[in-house]
């Protein structure tokens, strides 16, 4: 994909918000006919299928006009569901509290894998709490960050 998922965000997120959905994510997987481009949407009130479709087609005819992924590929819109992919800096200040799971690029003290509560984001660090201590995690080093569902 040319310019990677930045730019695929920059060029898709203002249609999205002017539809009424926060662009949550995208995501490119596989190669050749089996390729995948998901784009995850969200709206305070939800998501329904129809919601899924109408965006559909309105990044539809943006990516055939731009053309910022070479080849062929499926395009999925969906919900961002209940393990919510976060992304954004601002989902690290919305979900503070929340129970989730932290994969880094490079590891922390030993380790890349994170499960605790959220406490928040100051400045470029992500603090979480797990096992009765602070964890003090690089934003720029969050390899993939989601919401732990927590049913009561």
């Amino acid at each position: 994909m040319r310019g990677g998922a930045a730019s695929l965000r920059v060029l898709l997120e203002p249609a999205v918000a002017a539809m009424g959905f926060e662009l949550v994510d995208t995501e490119f997987s596989g190669s050749g006919r089996q390729a995948v481009l998901r784009i995850y949407i969200d709206n305070p009130e939800g998501v329904t299928v129809d919601d899924c479709a109408q965006v559909s087609r309105q990044v539809s005819a943006i990516l055939d006009v731009e053309d910022p992924i070479p080849g062929q590929y499926m395009l999925e819109v969906s919900s961002p569901g209940l393990d919510r992919p976060m992304v954004k800096r601002e989902d690290f200040q919305r979900f503070a509290g929340e129970v989730v799971k932290i994969r880094m690029s490079v590891a922390v003290l030993g380790r890349r894998n994170f499960t605790g509560r959220l406490v928040g984001i100051e400045s470029d660090t992500v603090i979480l709490e797990m096992d009765n201590e602070s964890f003090d995690l690089p934003f720029g080093d969050i390899e993939k960050a989601r919401l732990v569902p927590q049913f009561k």
